[in-house]
């Protein structure tokens, strides 16, 4: 997995994290939803890549 992947990966992860708390803060499911699949999308790219570096 390059860096940048890694960096983009992990923003994508901290941006749903951070959407997910608002979305809950301010009572809105919709952010709050959003939040989680914009968290799980991060995660799931993180594995494929992780699955990519173990075939290497």
């Amino acid at each position: 997995m390059s860096g940048a992947d890694k960096i983009k990966n992990a923003a994508e992860k901290a941006v749903g994290k951070g959407k997910e708390a608002v979305g809950k803060a301010t009572d809105n499911p919709k952010l709050e939803a959003e939040g989680k699949a914009d968290h799980a999308k991060g995660s799931v790219k993180q594995a494929g890549e992780n699955v990519k570096d173990a075939l290497k």
